[in-house]
């Protein structure tokens, strides 16, 4: 009918069609509205895409932000709703306590997972991935002041290198002047005295959770759930070989790239780099 406007009189073609003029229009103007989100939901979809079903409507909104372009968090919600886009998520975790191995630590963190920079406090953990029957342990330590996972290191079985070589990697990044707080869980490496005295080689202060408390160290599963739930759930893996690039691949994807809505929209580096060029 809006393409024989320009033919016939309105009147007689609402008359012939049995259409209220109120009717039309509010039928041309959902049919613009439509038309005039063709191209945000291209955006929406490619943002999607290419964070691979990471992104829910808040990262996306905050995405397009950062690209430039203003746009209402409810508008990308309910486009994403008619794309029938959605966010994917989480579950389970290794447990590493064996009982009071050697010296349990103060809780010095006490859920402050707050830091006013970088370098100030950091948290680490380890957790197990499952490939055909064979595992992989994974140790990382995050710096709380960004997210940022600072250093990792990956071992077929949870024995002490694991740990003792991911500080040595973290330890690289310190600057003369920084001494953090490192925080873990009552695992047994970390109660091992060969720890402590790494620890106090590299002037880090030890600060572990309570025991049996998993919200202690609340920031590091966190991590553990992202990283289960946007990267090993949503990819199949043939050998751990695989698992090990896939996983270097993610952790530079989380630390460069993938934005936090609590850090204005950036990734961890780029939060970081800002304040360095402040």
């Amino acid at each position: 009918m809006n393409g024989l406007r320009t033919r016939y009189p309105l009147a007689a073609l609402l008359k012939i069609a049995g259409l209220a003029r109120s009717t039309f229009y509010y039928q041309l103007r959902a049919l613009e509205a439509g038309e005039r989100h063709v191209e945000l939901k291209a955006t929406i979809r490619a943002v999607y895409e290419h964070h691979k079903g990471r992104y829910g409507y808040r990262r996306i909104t905050a995405a397009i932000r950062n690209a430039g372009r203003m746009v209402n968090h409810k508008t990308v919600q309910r486009l994403m709703g008619e794309l029938q886009l959605k966010s994917l998520v989480r579950p389970k975790r290794y447990r590493s306590w064996r009982g009071e191995v050697g010296r349990v630590a103060p809780n010095l963190l006490d859920r402050e997972f707050e830091a006013r920079r970088p370098n100030q406090k950091w948290v680490t953990d380890v957790t197990e991935f499952n490939v055909k029957g064979e595992k992989l342990y994974l140790s990382p330590v995050m710096d709380l002041y960004n997210g940022e996972i600072v250093a990792w290191q990956t071992a077929r079985r949870p024995c002490f290198e694991l740990v003792s070589n991911m500080l040595k990697k973290a330890v690289t990044q310190l600057g003369t002047r920084d001494k953090p707080l490192l925080h873990s869980d009552q695992g047994w490496q970390y109660q091992m005295s060969a720890w402590r005295r790494l620890l106090s080689a590299n002037r880090l202060r030890q600060s572990m959770s309570r025991r049996g408390n998993c919200l202690d160290n609340a920031a590091m599963e966190s991590f553990f759930a992202t990283l289960k739930s946007e990267f090993f759930r949503l990819n199949r893996f043939d050998s751990i070989e695989q698992l090990q690039a896939g996983l270097r691949r993610y952790i530079h994807y989380y630390n460069h790239e993938r934005i936090k809505l609590k850090l204005n929209g950036l990734s961890p580096v780029q939060y970081r780099t800002q304040l360095l060029a402040a």
